[in-house]
């Protein structure tokens, strides 16, 4: 297996779905206090969500709250399977074409500008015959850093793991 060219930052976003997104709110917003920073609907995506934040600078963490703006229709964002997790990722073009040869498994629909305004794409959460290797049961988002995230993320990194952690 090659060098891994691109490398894992931390953790960009936990997305939830629900058919009611005031009932995610409540848990979310009014009881654990995590701040609404902004509102993405799209009809491709068949999503309305709102974009919540915890933490601050380059360690803050968004959790979308999603509820389908047609429960009929797919993407079925409210089904636990586009529950997801984000990754930030210093090289997403990088990380696609390297995890890729390796035999992973990306959902349809390529590097595209997320909900955020990143560029993103998702890792399926099953593998198939000529793609073996998945989320395994988790659909995996993985977020092209802004560079201000990756050197703050880099220099944290660095210093973390050259004190043993």
């Amino acid at each position: 297996m090659s060098a891994r060219p691109f490398r894992v930052l931390g953790i960009q976003q936990i997305a939830i779905g629900g058919l009611d997104k005031q009932r995610l709110r409540r848990l979310w917003v009014e009881l654990f206090g995590l701040s609404v920073t902004g509102y993405f609907v799209s009809e491709r995506e068949n999503v309305d969500e709102d974009i919540c934040t915890i933490g601050t600078g380059p360690f803050a963490v968004e959790v979308d709250l999603m509820q389908p703006l047609d429960p009929e229709k797919k993407p079925a964002v409210h089904a636990t399977p586009l529950n997801h997790v984000g990754l930030w990722v210093d090289d997403l073009p990088r990380a696609v074409e390297w995890l890729s040869a390796q035999g992973v498994r990306f959902a349809p629909g390529g590097i595209r500008r997320g909900a955020a305004g990143f560029d993103i794409c998702f890792i399926h959460p099953k593998g198939n015959d000529e793609f073996p290797v998945s989320g395994e049961g988790v659909l995996i988002e993985l977020v092209q850093a802004p560079p201000e995230v990756v050197q703050a993320l880099k220099t944290w990194a660095d210093a973390h793991t050259d004190a043993g952690g």
